[in-house]
């Protein structure tokens, strides 16, 4: 007998944005191996002893992904219903594809399971949509940590500052002086609004405003740090419109560092 293996997607980390069958396959499943990013009320959800925590975090604690996949195949193989549990969704960013193939190329029964992704959940929350007809008609996923081993960035920053509309970045806030800066020499206006949202939906929410030429120092001021969503273009500038009547379960410090030095918004 062989176990299945649900590649599960979180969702942005309130437990509230879980999809139903992702709580079913949590509470059915023998074990779960989850990443760094499931918000900690999701991962407090999980009774300990079946928990097995195989995430990455930049510049900290580090699982192999060889791990990863081995150890997946492993537990299938002891007949164990195995739940891969990632931040957001599990195809958006999240290595996802890579997992699918590798238990399909070991005869492993897998599903997957979509998840809200916090590159629209994220901004959501915090009152920025990541469309809008006024003001954007596409938007642009871009992760910010792309493969190490790589030789050199596959992000066409010069395409996008020329595609327009909304860029979102993923797992870049370490990254914001490089590519903020590699936006503005492709012409971007430096007085784009760009918005920071640090653990959306978690119970430390943070959100931080400027445009491309301050948001670094709105960065620094605010101690924003990962995990964190950057959203650049004219719909971040949607959140101060909003703000004032913008309700919220996560305990947000909003905008302590905004660019124009006016007061919080709390």
């Amino acid at each position: 007998m062989t176990g299945t293996v649900s590649l599960v997607g979180s969702g942005p980390g309130d437990p509230e944005l879980l999809t139903v069958k992702a709580k079913r396959l949590l509470d059915d499943a023998d074990v779960v191996l989850h990443d760094k990013l499931p918000g900690p009320e999701i991962l407090d959800m999980i009774p300990e002893e079946k928990r097995e925590d195989v995430g990455k975090r930049a510049g900290g604690e580090w699982t192999p992904q060889e791990y990863t996949n081995r150890r997946m195949v492993e537990l299938a193989e002891e007949d164990k219903d195995v739940v891969r549990l990632k931040g957001g969704d599990p195809t958006v960013f999240g290595r996802g594809g890579e997992e699918l193939v590798h238990l399909a190329e070991n005869g492993i029964p897998v599903e997957v399971v979509p998840g809200i992704t916090s590159a629209v959940a994220g901004p959501a929350v915090a009152g920025i949509p990541v469309t809008h007809r006024d003001h954007a008609s596409s938007v642009s996923f871009v992760t910010g940590h792309e493969d190490p081993t790589k030789e050199e960035s596959a992000v066409d920053w010069d395409a996008l500052a020329a595609t327009g509309g909304t860029i979102v970045v993923l797992m870049g806030v370490g990254k914001l002086p490089d590519y903020t800066t590699a936006l503005r020499e492709a012409g971007m206006d430096p007085d784009t609004p760009v918005a920071l949202v640090e653990r959306a939906t978690w119970p430390g929410q943070q959100v931080a405003t400027g445009t491309l030429d301050t948001i670094v120092d709105v960065r620094d001021e605010a101690g924003i740090e990962p995990p964190a969503i950057t959203v650049i273009g004219e719909v971040a500038g949607q959140r101060d419109r909003v703000i004032e009547f913008l309700r919220t379960d996560y305990g947000e410090a909003s905008d302590e560092s905004r660019a124009d030095g006016g007061d919080d918004d709390a």
